[in-house]
């Protein structure tokens, strides 16, 4: 597992996230305080606050740079 911090303060951020993360097969949870909400999943992102970056736990085993490479965008 990886975890990195991001930082989701708009819609538009918010469905463009989605739509990059939905293409990899691998799981993506958002924790935010106690919150733990499946990161594909738009309706339990706006449940959190966006005002504040946000930890993303990728369930990935080894190699994940794909992955990190479009999360730059994200990343804070």
């Amino acid at each position: 597992m990886k975890t990195v911090q991001i930082s989701l303060n708009s819609i538009d951020k918010v469905k463009s996230f989605v739509n990059d993360i939905t293409k990899f097969d691998y799981d993506f949870d958002l924790v935010s305080g106690r919150y733990v909400i499946d990161a594909k999943s738009i309706m339990g992102i706006f449940s959190l606050d966006l005002s504040k970056p946000i930890d993303l736990n990728i369930h990935v085993e080894g190699d994940a740079e794909e992955v990190m490479n479009v999360l730059k965008n994200y990343t804070v």
